[in-house]
């Protein structure tokens, strides 16, 4: 019988079918479903190897508390983590993410401090690193956007799970960006399978955007783990598309996912589109974060509580 930790990662990839009907038969859009990791999120895979690897170096121990900055999965992640493997957890986070995301925390039994919501991610960062130098022997800091352990995280589970998924027959894999971790770990695996496959990064166009977790890189403390190196073509996703195509997945593919996931699936769209245009063929796989029920009182879901009976029956 498995522990809960020993269910990370194996995550289903499903092919998106209503939403691709425009598309010829040989391009296919296929979606990695995060949602179906214990803590619902890809971020169970760079907290697990994260931590592991702090008790590994001894950096980690009962007596200290793990203590990261997080827009809310990697610290969901960590506070599920930490409540199966007996650790105290304290976050620094946005005092804007959604209520949701902050009572999962506060059920893991996590301690949460929250950040100015003007400054988004970044301003949790600053923040988490005066804590933990005010007092560095109190804490664990896991340290998301600079540890090399969370790439590697996906460079051994998400990117051969993929591979084997899809018998290594993928031409086009799309990750979009907070930490990179997955972009990066996931693309480099892949790159070293095939230098063929084309790694895209998506991420919001703007520096003042809405899509929870991710981060207009440009304007932003740029993490230390990623590597522009990786990938071959970074592309920006409106807000208001990334709410439309989260809001289609959930309506016409049973698909409720986050807003990171529409906005994904609108960078695998252009991709698919660009191929039918061209006349060539696609096997396209996009990372699908994290579930919806994280951010059901958010604008993403807003005005979607009226319901018709009748139409479409």
């Amino acid at each position: 019988m498995a522990a809960i930790l020993d269910l990370i990662g194996n995550t289903p990839l499903v092919q998106i079918q209503r939403m691709t009907r425009h598309l010829p038969e040989n391009i296919r859009i296929y979606a990695k479903l995060e949602r179906f990791n214990p803590g619902g999120s890809v971020k169970d895979r760079p907290a697990m190897w994260m931590i592991r690897d702090g008790i590994e170096k001894g950096l980690l121990t009962k007596d200290k508390i793990i203590l990261d900055s997080t827009s809310g999965n990697t610290g969901i992640a960590l506070a599920m983590i930490g409540a199966a493997l007996g650790f105290r957890v304290r976050l620094v986070i946005p005092g804007n993410v959604s209520d949701e995301r902050k009572r999962i925390c506060r059920a893991f039994g996590a301690d949460l401090i929250f950040s100015d919501p003007l400054e988004g991610s970044d301003g949790a960062i600053l923040d988490a690193r005066r804590i933990y130098d005010e007092c560095p022997e109190k804490y664990f800091k896991p340290d998301q956007y600079n540890n090399p352990a969370n790439p590697r995280a996906h460079e051994e589970s998400t990117g051969p799970e993929i591979w084997r998924d899809t018998a290594g027959e993928l031409t086009h894999f799309i990750a979009s960006m907070g930490t990179s971790g997955t972009l990066v770990g996931t693309g480099r695996y892949l790159k070293r399978m095939n230098q063929a496959i084309q790694i895209i990064a998506a991420e919001p166009d703007s520096p003042f955007h809405g899509i929870e977790g991710l981060k207009h890189i440009e304007s932003s403390i740029v993490p230390g783990i990623y590597d522009p190196a990786v990938y071959d073509e970074k592309v920006g996703v409106d807000t208001d598309l990334a709410y439309e195509l989260t809001q289609r997945l959930a309506s016409e593919e049973g698909i409720l996912s986050g807003q990171s996931c529409g906005c994904a699936l609108a960078v695998a769209l252009k991709v698919a589109e660009r191929l039918a245009q061209e006349g060539k063929p696609g096997n396209i796989v996009a990372i699908f974060p994290d579930g919806g029920e994280k951010y059901l009182s958010t604008p993403v879901f807003a005005g979607r509580d009226h319901v018709s009976f009748g139409e479409g029956i």
